[in-house]
Formats: structure tokens, C-alpha cells, sequence
């Protein structure tokens, strides 16, 4: 049962499981892992601070759109058992909503996703700002 304000109304012709907020959440701690690691040569390679936020700025965006745009999936996604589609086609999202999916992530993740997290429980269809505007879903695998 749904906390109060929380309840989630069946959505007509959605035949995925888009409750699956706990394995998102987790998903992308273990992609924020992943990228953390292979940063760790250029932060200390570098000689200023600016230059590894630029290099992980540009890495995240490309890791993200490329991966979510061509397999549905990151790395963390993979592992946890979700993917992202497209509401309309139920295939994956391709580059063009992948890549809206992926810059929202910057008002998505304010405050340690915390915008994104009340976005998600606050939608019937489960889906953060980034996900409304590129008109994906995450849902089980």
C-alpha cells in the first residue's frame, strides 16, 4: 500500500512495471561509482580542480547518453534489472530523448536528486523531469 499522497493510479496501455524507484536509486550510486573510478587518473593527473569537473561533466554526459540512447541501459541499470523506453514504442529511447533524459539530469539532480526524487513519486508513471520532457519511462527488465 501507497503512503498517503503517494497513491499510484493504474495508467492506461502501460504494461510495464515502473515501480522501481529503490533499483534507480541504486543504479545510479553504482554509475556514479563507475565514472568516480575511471576519473581517478585524471584527477590526479591534473594540476588544477577545474579540469577534472570539466572532463566528468563531459564523461557523464556522454556515458549516459550514449549508453541509455543505443542499450536502454548503464551499467547500473544492467546490473539491477531496469531499462528506459520509450513511452510510445516501448524500444529504447535513441539519442535524441536520451540526450534531453540526460541533460535534465543537471534539475533532476539538485540537492542530491532530490528534485528528481519527489518528481518520481510525485508521477503516476513514476518519472523524473528529465524523463516527462523525453517521454521515456524507467520499468523493470
Amino acid at each position: 500500500m501507497a503512503a498517503e499522497g503517494f497513491v499510484t493510479p493504474p495508467v492506461a496501455g502501460m504494461q510495464e512495471d515502473v515501480h522501481v524507484t529503490g533499483r534507480r536509486i541504486l543504479a545510479i550510486l553504482v554509475d556514479g561509482v563507475i565514472l568516480s573510478v575511471v576519473l581517478i587518473p585524471v584527477n590526479a593527473a591534473a594540476r588544477t580542480a577545474i579540469i577534472p569537473v570539466l572532463i566528468g561533466i563531459v564523461l557523464g554526459l556522454i556515458y549516459f547518453t550514449v549508453m541509455e540512447g543505443y542499450l536502454g541501459q548503464t551499467v547500473g541499470k544492467m546490473l539491477l534489472g531496469i531499462k528506459v523506453i520509450r513511452e510510445d514504442t516501448e524500444e529504447v529511447p535513441g539519442l535524441g530523448a536520451a540526450t534531453i533524459r540526460t541533460l535534465l539530469r543537471i534539475v533532476d539532480g539538485l540537492f542530491g536528486y532530490l528534485v528528481g526524487f519527489i518528481a518520481v513519486m510525485a508521477s503516476a508513471k513514476r518519472q523524473r523531469l528529465g524523463d516527462m520532457a523525453a517521454h521515456t519511462l524507467v520499468v523493470r527488465k
